[in-house]
């Protein structure tokens, strides 16, 4: 799913979840560190590489969100959407890296001013998404959590099994 000739302009990776949380915010001298949490859902890592631009965010949201990737509790796949389940989204510049070496380097990884933008504008097109889905499923209540672009996070997550996929756009 590639959107230039020249190889795609985003990378994902989805994780189906039971529960996860993500610090977004490391201890300080005066402030405790500060977490991120959602239950049953599916976590979005993402990267995106240099030539990206916006129009490939509704592609992406569209095609993320209604991946049937999640176990309903009939044991049939269904979509984040369709479970309602929650999201949580972690920025991970590293899917961007190519080893060189004993190295890994991100020269294809977009700058830290675009990559942020896209991933504010991600962020803000699954929000709307996944609480329209939520709206015409009766109101279930969903959530829709994300790190913080540019930092390390510590993540802690509780899976029903490795049920991971690469997807890129």
């Amino acid at each position: 799913m590639t959107e230039n000739s020249s190889g795609p302009v985003a990378r994902t990776v989805l994780q189906q979840c039971l529960q996860a949380r993500l610090q977004v915010r490391p201890a300080e001298e005066h402030a405790e560190a500060q977490f991120v949490q959602i239950d049953r859902g599916m976590v979005v890592y993402v990267c995106f590489f240099r030539g990206a631009t916006d129009d490939i965010l509704p592609k992406m949201v569209s095609t993320l969100l209604n991946m049937r990737l999640c176990e309903s509790s009939s044991g049939k796949m269904v979509s984040v959407c369709q479970l309602p389940g929650s999201l949580l989204i972690v920025p991970q510049a590293t899917l961007g890296g190519r080893a060189k070496g004993r190295a890994m380097q991100y020269h294809s990884n977009i700058g830290k001013e675009d990559g942020l933008r896209l991933y504010q504008a991600f962020v803000s097109l699954c929000e709307q998404e996944l609480k329209s889905a939520a709206a015409a499923a009766g109101g279930a209540e969903v959530t829709v959590k994300h790190g913080t672009y540019g930092n390390r996070q510590v993540l802690k997550l509780d899976t029903n099994g490795p049920y991971t996929h690469l997807m890129e756009f």
